[in-house]
């Protein structure tokens, strides 16, 4: 019982038909228990010794009796519309468990046995068997905060292997996402998020608190723990407006930002309301040697502060946190020529060092091309993020090895994310409505400040 309580509602055999018994047990006892407050007059005055199938044939036959059935088939029918329209959550926890119990019958992943059937007289043998389910592994449901948790136990068994490696099955037959899998005591933890779109936020809603930034009702960068972001997406996409998005909950923690914009598009008009806003080369270069300075200086700064502590970050001594915004590098990349190893060896120290001092890096292109983005530096991008449509091969350079299908949908703002956890899952960029100005609403939010 703690473990039912504890991991959810266990999945049995009996469950491949769990909506239509379901159904017939809630309907069954609601069909009766109304029935009976109709006839409970009736009940209590029947003198059941005296009654026989003829009294009761003749009550059966009274117009009193056929109204009340028609009664409570009406009742009936009436809760299971309400239940149609409000009980949407509880039918599709119904399904899931039905559909758990199918996958884990139809895979075969039981131990049974063949037992004969008895027949009419004991003593003939009827010639038939049928299959006895002797083992039937432990697999869990529950739903909780807006996510599916399924939990497996692990046995050291046949079915292990197939057990270990669920993910694709669930994602495709729930049709969720999986944001988590972990081994946890004995047991393997998916946790999936259902009906990803309707976890979207609006730009209102993002928030940058204690080290981790809100982008949907489940999704979080977690920049202090898993530090430095890869953005990569087509025209059309979504990612300026991401990235807007992005600048203005950071500006509401007070950090530092740094922009850089070679294209000289959407991210150089905050120019006009934004210091350290920069579009043309030597500016930009100037820019990324100064951010460098500035964390290599804090380094030997913080080691010299009285609170300082080995393995503390700068939020324990109460430092800032600085980000450079860095758009279209694979582009500028390209611009400058023979000064990009230089560039890029700046990047690679400020992603391996800039954690513990609080500089971060958000990178964005339209491609991830190997040649600026190889392993060495993508991998320390915690947190990457795939906007719009891309190949199967963007999809390798992003991500690295997966066995994750994607599929493409017409959404504006619609992806993939890598959260820092090695789980890939659909992703949206909060909703950004027609109206919104995001030039006037960060030149409010530097006059506030």
């Amino acid at each position: 019982m703690i473990l039912i309580s504890k991991n959810g509602k266990r999945i049995r055999p009996s469950d491949k038909h769990l909506i239509y018994q379901s159904a017939f047990v809630s309907l069954s006892i609601l069909f009766l228990i109304t029935f009976s407050l109709l006839h409970s007059p009736a009940i209590v005055s029947t003198d059941w010794q005296q009654l026989n199938l003829s009294n009761l044939t003749e009550y059966f036959k009274t117009n009193y009796f056929k109204s009340s059935v028609i009664i409570a088939l009406f009742v009936c029918l009436f809760l299971v519309l309400i239940y149609l329209r409000y009980g949407k959550s509880h039918f599709r926890s119904l399904n899931h468990r039905q559909k758990l119990a199918r996958m884990m019958l139809e895979n075969r992943w039981y131990e049974a046995e063949n037992i004969q059937s008895d027949s009419f007289f004991k003593d003939w043998s009827s010639g038939k068997s049928k299959e006895k389910i002797t083992y039937f592994p432990r697999i869990y449901y529950q739903r909780k905060q807006g996510l599916i948790v399924i939990t497996v136990e692990i046995t050291l068994g046949k079915y292990q292997e197939s057990l270990l490696h669920l993910e694709k099955k669930l994602e495709s037959g729930l049709f969720c996402e999986l944001v988590d899998k972990e081994l946890r005591d004995s047991y393997v933890v998916y946790t999936l998020l259902y009906d990803t779109i309707g976890n979207r936020i609006s730009v209102d809603e993002v928030k940058a608190e204690n080290g981790k930034l809100k982008l949907m009702k489940n999704v979080y960068w977690e920049y202090d723990k898993l530090p430095h972001m890869l953005l990569v997406g087509g025209t059309g996409g979504g990612k300026s407006y991401f990235l807007l998005t992005l600048i203005e909950a950071l500006l509401k923690t007070n950090a530092e930002l740094s922009i850089l914009d070679p294209k000289n598009s959407d991210l150089a008009d905050l120019g006009i309301v934004l210091p350290r806003v920069y579009y043309k080369k030597e500016e930009m270069l100037a820019c990324l040697n100064d951010f460098y300075d500035q964390m290599i200086r804090r380094t030997e700064e913080m080691k010299l502060m009285p609170d300082y502590q080995t393995g503390e970050n700068y939020a324990y001594l109460g430092l800032t946190a600085h980000f450079l915004i860095f758009d279209e590098y694979v582009a500028f990349m390209d611009m400058i020529g023979r000064e990009s190893a230089e560039v890029m060896s700046k990047l690679k120290q400020i992603v391996m060092l800039g954690r513990q001092m609080g500089f971060f890096l958000i990178l964005a292109c339209q491609r991830p091309d190997a040649k600026y983005l190889g392993d060495d530096i993508r991998d320390q991008f915690n947190f990457r993020v795939a906007l719009g449509r891309m190949s199967e091969l963007g999809y390798g350079m992003m991500f690295g090895e997966t066995n994750k299908d994607f599929f493409l949908k017409p959404i504006k703002g619609r992806g993939y994310v890598d959260v820092g956890t090695s789980v890939i899952s659909e992703f949206y960029t909060p909703l950004v409505p027609k109206e919104y100005d995001f030039l006037d609403r960060i030149s409010q939010l530097i006059k506030s400040e």
